[in-house]
């Protein structure tokens, strides 16, 4: 049987022996093949739904205020709520109900500022497709880069991607 020392307060600590078990000799390069095993099992750094925030209380609260007025609601993999788009009584529900909760929309997050190589590409890609032909297609917002989905009709991003392929081929030639 082993005897354990007492507790003294100001004795120097000691790390413990690596040879007193085999497996601690092989820790550390245990540690470093497990670490990048994992690693390699990664997304690679890209955004997925589990990435994504937990729904707000107010996008609840809207949520269940399209529910209670007759819209079918699904869930995203992680947990927010979303109008099932699949379901003809949830799109039939939906102008009404929308109306009954216009005082429970949840706020627009804050903008993310799109750095300086974002914003210059927006502009071109905008500026090209204008070029192209497509004579609506607005300007980037000028802190996110992002097109805002209410200076353009659905109509218009259909026409987009039906009859001006050619020209997102040329303007967005990573995307095309």
């Amino acid at each position: 049987m082993r005897r354990h020392r007492p507790f003294q307060p100001n004795a120097p600590i000691r790390p413990a022996s690596r040879e007193a078990s085999p497996l601690g000799r092989y820790a550390p390069a245990l540690l470093v093949a497990l670490s990048l095993a994992l690693s390699a099992c990664s997304g690679g750094g890209k955004p997925s739904a589990s990435d994504s925030p937990p729904p707000t209380r107010e996008e609840i609260a809207y949520y269940d205020c399209l529910r209670d007025h007759g819209v079918k609601l699904t869930h995203t993999d992680y947990g927010a709520p979303r109008v099932d788009k699949d379901d003809q009584s949830a799109r039939a529900n939906l102008p009404a109900a929308q109306v009954a909760c216009e005082d429970k929309v949840p706020p627009r997050p804050s903008p993310q500022q799109a750095d300086a190589k974002t914003l210059a590409a927006a502009r071109a890609q905008s500026k090209c497709l204008r070029e192209q032909g497509v004579s609506w297609y607005p300007d980037p917002d000028p802190v996110t880069g992002e097109i805002d989905d209410r200076a353009v009709t659905p109509e218009q991003l259909s026409e987009l991607k039906t009859k001006h392929t050619e020209a997102l081929g040329k303007c967005r030639p990573d995307r095309g």
